[in-house]
């Protein structure tokens, strides 16, 4: 009898879920877009990692003529991977302890749909391989070998990104091999832009070449949904730099992402998302570096750092500027 009353109380529970799942679909969705009435939105707007105004200027260059705020942050991300000179993302990228530079990143549109690459080697634009991931398989992520096959039946060019300047500054690594994370390394690091286009439509995309020679093989959160990069249309987008394991330990771009669903500011989110990696039971925050950047629906943004020197790049109401992060570790 016990087992009879227990199946009969566990069905009514599934009657109950589904009446309530049907109910709740009927609500219109337009009730869940998290926005201020009071505020008046500043849109287009496009925000990045970082002093990367040339990055920047060619996504508000696409959304000022109404592209699509996916268009814009891809097309952003390929400007630093194609600059050799940035040895942080796409060619020229420094290498892993063995030499070999190796590329992460994704991307992630209006309507939840995401794509990326882990591992990637010999492909300069990672992070168009990752749109075409989103676009063009069932996946979310491929990785290594299999993501650089996919690359090139999509049309991509196979080449060396190793370039001179990083291989030198390798070899010189290479006679002590000592590995520590180096803060602020050039001022420049993993580059994530995020765009909110004319109809109101958020996107992101992320991409890194990784930790200077970190061990072969160590993916950090830049490709990771959620921790190096999270977007909901309703609510706003926040992006991720500096040491990714961190960041993951924390989810940290999902995190921002919810705070600004219960109402903080992108400001207070992206400082909170900060507190809760300095605040961890035996934290190392003074030995390394992570910055976040965030834009709401209504297009407001924040940033925030553990240390100085964290910038944002932002382009709306036709000004082009880079920012300086406010930080919490001001005793340093």
């Amino acid at each position: 009898m016990k087992r009879r009353k227990f199946i009969k109380n566990a069905s009514l529970t599934s009657l109950g879920i589904t009446v309530a799942g049907t109910l709740n679909s009927c609500v219109d969705s337009s009730e869940n877009t998290f926005v201020n009435p009071k505020i008046k939105p500043q849109i287009p707007v496009v925000i990045a990692t970082w002093n990367v105004k040339f990055a920047t200027a060619e996504a508000w260059k696409i959304l000022i003529d109404g592209g699509s705020a996916l268009d814009a942050v891809e097309q952003g991300c390929r400007i630093e991977e194609a600059n050799e000179k940035g040895q942080s993302v796409g060619k020229g990228g420094l290498p892993d302890r063995d030499g070999n530079v190796t590329l992460d990143a994704c991307i992630m549109n209006e309507q939840g749909n995401c794509g990326a690459v882990v591992f990637l080697q010999n492909i300069t634009h990672a992070v168009s391989v990752a749109r075409r991931v989103m676009e063009d398989t069932p996946h979310v992520m491929l990785a290594g070998k299999g993501a650089e096959k996919f690359a090139i039946s999509k049309g991509f060019k196979k080449e060396n990104l190793l370039t001179e300047a990083s291989k030198l500054a390798w070899k010189k690594w290479a006679e002590t091999s000592q590995y520590s994370p180096i803060i602020n390394i050039e001022n420049h690091d993993t580059v994530g832009v995020l765009a909110i286009d004319k109809n109101g439509d958020i996107s992101g995309a992320c991409t890194t070449s990784g930790l200077a020679y970190k061990m072969n093989g160590r993916v950090g959160d830049s490709p990771i949904i959620g921790s190096g990069l999270f977007v909901d249309n309703n609510v706003g987008g926040a992006v991720a730099t500096g040491l990714g394991e961190e960041v993951v330990k924390t989810v940290g771009s999902f995190l921002i992402v919810e705070l600004m669903r219960q109402g903080k500011t992108p400001q207070q989110a992206c400082e909170e998302a900060i507190r809760r990696i300095v605040d961890k039971p035996n934290s190392q925050y003074k030995n390394f570096q992570v910055g976040y950047i965030a834009v709401n629906k209504q297009g407001e943004t924040g940033a925030y750092s553990i240390h100085q020197w964290f910038s944002m790049t932002k382009y709306q109401n036709g000004e082009n500027q880079n920012i300086q992060s406010d930080y919490f570790n001001k005793n340093c």
